[in-house]
Parts: structure tokens; sequence; C-alpha cells
């Protein structure tokens, strides 16, 4: 018997996604982003200076932290204070590569962009969502940025989603809920850029393995969802635009 998706979805259908921008007063970039029952908080600060390595190189920097509220899950989970679990660390890493391959060093400058990723409620899903709700938070500040006269021209060379895909009885499904994400055989993170060039893959087998026929039909359901994220984003980007910056 094939998989029914709990919420009637097809197969190679997305959760519905929204993005609410400027969602707090004082990064220069922030937006809340829903997918599905999943939702993230996503800020850009901007400091001057960079780390010790970048010290000199005219260079920026872009990095990334990810946290999860205590009540993000239904059991309530403990703070993580004085060491990070590997999840975490492993997560906010992923946000910051994925992020960086957007990102014009040299036209930052000596500047360090701080990416925060805060997890309000988590129905699966929450690095890929934290990934392509980063990406709009990032464009905001941006814009910001050149508005104020602080960056003389945009240091975004691109654009950035992602999306999960799994094997559920054999078959793959797009953009995984918790139910679905605990009952897969295969799971699949994917990050790609505008142009469906891929910048990250994470994936493994659960239960047994899968067959190269299979990781290609995982791909082309996580392309075809990446690519609606990817008009999403730049929807979300050109209201905030339209509404936040059209008095400039």
């Amino acid at each position: 018997m094939a998989w029914q998706r709990p919420d009637g979805r097809l197969p190679y259908e997305l959760r519905p996604i929204s993005f609410y921008p400027s969602f707090t007063r004082f990064a220069p970039g922030s937006v809340l982003i829903k997918c599905g029952d999943t939702q993230v908080l996503c800020t850009v600060s901007v400091t001057q200076g960079v780390p010790k390595f970048l010290e000199g190189s005219g260079k920026g920097w872009l990095t990334a932290e990810y946290r999860m509220l205590p009540s993000a899950t239904q059991k309530r989970q403990e703070r993580e204070l004085l060491k990070l679990s590997g999840r975490t660390q492993e997560i906010q890493r992923l946000i910051g590569r994925s992020l960086r391959a957007a990102v014009d060093f040299e036209a930052l400058g000596e500047r360090t962009l701080t990416v925060d990723a805060d997890v309000l409620q988590a129905d699966a899903g929450t690095r890929t969502t934290a990934i392509t709700g980063s990406f709009v938070a990032l464009a905001h500040a941006v814009s910001q940025l050149l508005q104020q006269g602080v960056l003389e021209r945009s240091p975004l060379s691109g654009q950035v989603a992602a999306v999960s895909v799994g094997l559920l009885q054999g078959e793959p499904f797009l953009d995984l809920n918790y139910t679905e994400d605990v009952s897969a055989t295969v799971d699949f993170n994917v990050v790609m850029n505008q142009h469906l060039e891929i910048i990250e893959v994470q994936g493994t087998a659960e239960e047994g393995s899968f067959s190269r026929t299979q990781l290609n039909q995982l791909l082309d359901f996580a392309q075809k969802g990446i690519q609606q994220l990817l008009t999403a984003q730049r929807q979300a980007i050109a209201d905030w635009e339209t509404l936040f910056l059209g008095d400039w």
C-alpha cells in the first residue's frame, strides 16, 4: 500500500510557505518563515571586523547560529547553554556554508554578517526552512546597507534555498513533515542556488539502502521544490522592498 500523506499533499507538493518580513525591530534583516507547521525566525546582524584569519584581506565573512526553543517540540527540550549538541553545531555550519555560497565577500568589505536561525515551532525540515528564510533576511539586510550608503554595491552573488526529500515505502516524497520524517527509510536535505546547481546534499539510508534511480528521483523532486522556493523568495524580497523602501 502506497504511503498516504497525513495532510493530503501529493508526493511532489511543498507544504504552504509564507514569509513575514521585518519581524523584529533592530536587526537589519529579519524574517519569520512558516513552512507548514515549522516556524523559524531568521535575523541577520552586521558588525565591523572579521575573524583573525581574514584581517587585512579586505574581505568579509558570514557565520550562522541555530537554536531550537525549548517549547518548539511537543516535549520540552533543555536549553543548550554551556555546550552545543553535535546536531546543533552541524546545522549551523550547514546554514553558514549554504549562505556563504551566495556572497561576494570582497564587495562586503571587512564586515561580518551573523545569521541567527531560531526555531519557534518544529515539524521537521527546520534546517532547510532556516536556510530558505535566512536568505530572505540576508537580502533585506543588504538592501538596508545599500540604502544607508554603507555598501557601494550588493555583495549578493546568487540565491540559495533548501528542501528535504525522502523515500517512504520506496517512493519519493518532497518536503517531509515530522510524521513522514520519522517514517522515511531514506532522508535527504538538498541546497541549491538560483541556477538549480547543487550547493550541498546531506543524505542517508535510515534502513537498508537505496538505488541510483531512487537517488535521481529524490534530486528531481528536490529541484522542483527548490524552484518554487526560489520564486517565493524573490516575491517576498520584492514585496518587502516595495513596502519598506518605497519612500527612499
